[in-house]
């Protein structure tokens, strides 16, 4: 049996001036990748979502997914979906990316925990990383670009020590 491909993804908002990043470190059975992206004229809940969307986006169907957070806007996404799905208190606002969110979730396996942000974990990084996304957003404007491999190999996604 194929090890769980394990994410690890952070999010950043700065709600006085609207603007959100998000990031996210994936380590499998080819090695570890990454991507950060953010938005301008956001809120708290859609950055949160676009960061779900974009590390659930490309999984292949029935993938065994540990994905690893600090964020409460992501770990309280899974259960609100299935809130929803119940007919409690479903979304009125961002309903694209809530649509992308639950349809990734129902597509793979995935055990979503909360983990702190220890230094030099990857969790930190990808911290780091959806600052600088957020940063880079209310500059430049919405984007989404891969994290370089230079940078990720210090992400400690690959160390024993990693989150988990």
């Amino acid at each position: 049996m194929r090890a769980p491909v394990r994410l690890w993804l952070e999010v950043s908002h700065h709600q006085a001036f609207r603007v959100g990043g998000w990031a996210f470190v994936r380590c499998d059975g080819k090695g570890v990748t990454g991507f950060a992206g953010g938005e301008r004229q956001v809120d708290a809940e859609r950055i949160c979502l676009a960061g779900l969307a974009a590390v659930l986006g490309d999984l292949a169907p029935g993938a065994s997914v540990e994905l690893l957070t600090s964020s409460a806007g992501v770990l309280a996404i899974p259960r609100r979906i299935s809130a929803a799905e119940s007919g409690e208190n479903p979304p009125a606002h961002n309903l694209d990316l809530w649509a992308q969110a639950s349809t990734a979730l129902r597509r793979a396996s995935v055990a979503v925990r909360r983990v702190e942000r220890e230094p030099r974990s990857a969790s930190a990084f990808a911290a780091a990383w959806s600052d600088f996304a957020r940063d880079r957003a209310k500059d430049k404007g919405a984007f989404k670009a891969p994290i370089p491999k230079a940078n990720l190999a210090k992400s400690g996604a690959l160390s024993p020590q990693s989150e988990g």
